[in-house]
């Protein structure tokens, strides 16, 4: 079960931070900063040369944002587990905020690490205030929030392309916002689309009561749905593991040019599978001749093309996971089955 807790509300200015969070497994880094091409590469390539193994990470991109948590061992005992000496943890924190060319809030324990990964994420951009950067809402996604004052509450639809963890990502930035849901509507619409209601109120009781607090919640329910979108390549590398593996292949990556827009890692039972979302600079697709020498680089055996919007399919190979309009919640969910008295959320 995984609770969806509530946080004091605060709206912080945009910064660079780098936390570090020690547990008796693995240490967790969590980064936010601005984003530039070539970051994940840089980060890879420190936490390699202080000896930190990459066991799982994941990376998100919005607005020119960037937020990032990695968990990592020691690659200097034959044991791993976490990183126990304090000044080297230091350290690590000193060189990745030099990186990221701002201030360096390392966080207690109990602020991250029974979080799940990707509700982090969202808490992470919503705290670095992502939906208030610069940048146009995705055409396709469209937010509305008006009041039923016959009722008390303020209505939240969003329409957007359907995806999995959909419903996920909204009540997250719901909850982080400080509402509570009340009652709700899910469903698949035709041609890819999904539409969610929410009847909604603030923790205090009270509706959304003003024009600012009406656009605020718009821009980060657009943020909510956009953060985990990555339209472009996508790119699996699926090989044994190895010391430096990942600093190698985002270094392959910077070399021709491309930027990471999304990235998932994980490495267990000595095999890392890692898949990454790329485009150029300036978020166009990545040709085929990029692609060609990026696999001649990594390996045809190591290498698999996923999700490519320059094939001459449309799009993506067999391999792509569907999106279909069931993909929202699975067979959880389908139709306008309503969901009620979520409180505070709770997901199992």
């Amino acid at each position: 079960m995984q609770t969806l807790e509530a946080e004091d509300c605060y709206y912080p200015e945009a910064r660079n931070t780098v936390g570090i969070v020690p547990s008796e497994e693995y240490t967790s880094i969590e980064l936010t900063g601005t984003d530039r091409p070539g970051l994940l590469s840089e980060v890879c390539a420190v936490l390699a040369g202080m000896q930190c193994a990459v066991r799982s990470a994941e990376l998100w991109t919005h607005n020119t944002r960037v937020a990032a948590v990695v968990q990592v061992t020691d690659a200097a005992k034959a044991a791993g587990g976490a990183i126990e000496d304090e000044a080297r943890i230091a350290d690590i924190s000193r060189r990745l905020d030099n990186l990221l060319r701002g201030q360096n809030v390392v966080r207690a324990a109990a602020a991250a690490s029974l979080t799940h990964k990707e509700r982090r994420l969202h808490q992470m951009m919503f705290e670095d205030r992502d939906y208030g950067a610069a940048g146009r809402p995705d055409p396709r996604t469209e937010v509305s929030v008006t009041h039923c004052a016959e009722r008390g509450y303020t209505v939240v639809v969003v329409r957007c392309r359907d995806r999995p963890k959909l419903l996920f990502d909204t009540v997250c930035t719901i909850t982080d916002m400080q509402y509570v849901v009340h009652h709700g509507t899910v469903s698949s619409e035709a041609g890819g689309g999904a539409y969610q209601e929410y009847y909604i109120r603030h923790v205090d009781g009270h509706p959304v009561s003003s024009e600012a607090e009406r656009r605020r919640v718009v821009q980060c329910l657009e943020a909510a749905v956009e953060r985990r979108t990555a339209d472009g390549l996508e790119l699996e590398v699926r090989t044994d593991d190895r010391a430096g593996l990942l600093s190698d292949v985002t270094r392959i990556f910077r070399e021709n040019g491309l930027t990471i827009r999304r990235a998932e890692i994980s490495s267990e039972d000595g095999e890392a599978v890692d898949t990454f979302y790329l485009s150029d600079p300036q978020g166009h697709p990545v040709e085929a001749k990029t692609i060609e020498a990026i696999r001649a680089q990594i390996g045809e055996a190591t290498l698999r093309v996923k999700n490519n919007p320059l094939a001459d399919d449309g799009g993506s190979s067999s391999d792509v996971a569907a999106g279909s309009t069931a993909f929202l919640f699975g067979n959880l969910f389908k139709f306008y089955r309503p969901f009620q008295n979520f409180g505070l959320i709770k997901l199992y």
